[in-house]
């Protein structure tokens, strides 16, 4: 018998599941204190939490049953996952439950803008009848601009278009047959899809390529009077860029959900009032009976499956039973994680192939150190915990196919991760080792044989092997005051092609990378984060 303790308010529904169960003894104790909980949760296989409870070390170390911990929600800053996972005890959550709730509030936000909704409902409380102050424009006809097409933005997309609505969208990690099922033309380049949008709409995690993806450069491109509606992250827009096109009149209307600082400054909400045409909300997309009751229901139904020591899908941490295979693995994990993550910033298309061969003697541990690469990809890209359990589930999600190959044959190292992604147009190539002393080193990128340290700020360009090239680019970064770390270089022949590697103390600013670009010597630059 599995003994579950609820530690805080889900909806009765998952309560109901779990109680049906005859293998699962359900306590539901919503308003337990920290306290309280300290002293009975030696007593149980299974909690389930959501913001409130806190699930610190010192709980997990007075769990002694303790299996599984239930977020009922996305975020996990309340649990202490590595100590979880150090003791080998599931974290699991429930991204995706509050998809069509997050879906209507963007909508209804961008009703609001349009037509003035919130205002007019304000001045009738006023006790005015002013119907020619709150002309609106109508959503039908117009282009409306998605960024990020996942679960979120789909839903969108088909409501957009049910309001006769043009949609653009912009993914690089979406295959285009996704766009074409729901009507929706996928293009390629952001900057062009912002010149065409009369609404703006954004449903992307918050990643390194995504943070401060919206800022003056962006708004500059777009029409004069467009909306922005923002209900996914809100690090993804720059704030003093926000309130500089309202104030220019490059943005008509803005509907907020989500904010840089939650709850925002008080300064940030003073801006915003000044401009008439702002509908705000505190981060209320999830806030629906009908999305709490998906959180409840998922979250029931992946604790049954963890108890049982079944597949489940929506897995924060990875724990390893056997911890020697966690010590002899753990830097070819790290290494393989850090591939994952350079190959995404290295591609520059979304990556639709992943093929992973591992040789010599941690072949046998090829399926976990496949699993690292694609954690490395989609922590870039999504915005809910990836780890070794659910990577595969996710990759194949997303539509992303992976390649597995494994040998005992050793080749030029003892121990070999080679790493291909493929993209609709392109292909990128990676290989690492650990060297003694459980040292990782990249020894090949695309053609050229490389050794470099995957870590920290590095910034990549192919150039024409000639005298001079580095000088310029090492006099351009002291200009711009960025250290260079390290210097790494790699060439088929002499007088051909090369490939720089630099590494650097501080990134590189972008007007300083636009001016590498341009010299005559340079085929192509790309700052790495790792």
């Amino acid at each position: 018998m599995f003994k579950v303790l609820i530690t805080d308010p889900i909806s009765e529904k998952g309560i109901e599941i779990l109680k049906r169960e005859p293998d699962i003894e359900v306590d539901n104790e919503p308003d337990i204190s920290y306290e309280e909980l300290l002293e009975v949760v030696k007593d149980y296989d299974c909690i389930i939490t959501r913001s409130r409870t806190p699930v610190t070390a010192e709980l997990l170390e007075r769990a002694e049953r303790l299996k599984v911990v239930g977020r009922a929600g996305v975020g996990v800053d309340n649990i202490d996952v590595e100590e979880a996972s150090r003791r080998g005890i599931l974290v699991i959550n429930t991204p995706g439950a509050n998809t069509i709730g997050a879906t209507e509030l963007t909508l209804a936000h961008m009703l609001c803008v349009v037509r003035n909704f919130h205002n007019a409902h304000n001045s009738m409380l006023e006790g005015k009848w002013d119907r020619k102050k709150f002309m609106g424009t109508e959503l039908y006809g117009k282009t409306l601009g998605i960024i990020g097409l996942g679960n979120i933005g789909s839903q969108v997309a088909i409501r957009a278009k049910a309001f006769g609505m043009k949609v653009l969208a912009y993914d690089p990690y979406i295959p285009k047959e996704k766009a074409d099922r729901l009507g929706v033309k996928l293009v390629e380049d952001l900057k062009e899809m912002l010149k065409q949008v009369d609404i703006l709409t954004i449903h992307a995690p918050l990643t390194h390529e995504t943070r401060h993806m919206i800022t003056r450069k962006e708004f500059e491109l777009m029409k004069d009077g467009a909306v922005l509606i923002n209900c996914a992250r809100g690090g993804i827009v720059k704030d003093e860029d926000l309130i500089w096109a309202l104030e220019t009149g490059k943005l008509s209307g803005v509907g907020l959900d989500v904010y840089s600082v939650e709850p925002p400054p008080y300064e940030f909400i003073e801006k915003l009032k000044k401009f008439p045409n702002v509908s705000l909300s505190p981060h209320i997309g999830a806030n629906t009976y009908e999305s709490q009751e998906n959180v409840a229901v998922i979250i029931a139904q992946q604790v049954i499956k963890a108890l049982r020591g079944q597949t489940v899908e929506y897995v924060v941490n990875a724990p390893f039973p056997d911890l020697s295979v966690l010590t002899l693995i753990k830097p070819h994990l790290d290494l393989a994680e850090r591939m994952g993550k350079f190959l995404v910033q290295w591609a520059d298309e979304g990556i639709r192939e992943v093929h992973v061969e591992v040789r010599g003697d941690i072949a046998e541990h090829f399926h976990p150190i496949a699993s690292a690469v694609l954690m490395g990809i989609l922590k870039e890209v999504v915005d809910f915990p990836i780890n070794i359990i659910n990577a595969s589930y996710v990759a194949r999600d997303r539509g992303i196919k992976v390649e597995e190959l494994t040998s005992e044959e050793t080749v030029d190292f003892k121990h070999y991760i080679k790493v291909v992604v493929r993209s609709d147009s392109s292909e990128r190539v990676v290989a690492g080792t650990i060297l003694e002393g459980n040292l990782p080193r990249i020894i090949q990128i695309d053609k050229y044989r490389v050794d470099v340290e995957p870590e920290g700020i590095m910034l990549l360009f192919e150039n024409k092997d000639v005298p001079g090239v580095i000088g310029k680019i090492g006099t351009m970064l002291g200009q711009a005051r960025v250290n260079i770390a390290g210097f790494r270089l790699g060439r088929e022949k002499r007088g051909g092609i090369a490939l720089g590697i630099l590494n650097l103390d501080d990134p590189v600013p972008e007007e300083v990378l636009e001016e590498i670009k341009k010299l005559p010597e340079i085929l192509f630059v790309k700052q790495v984060v790792i």
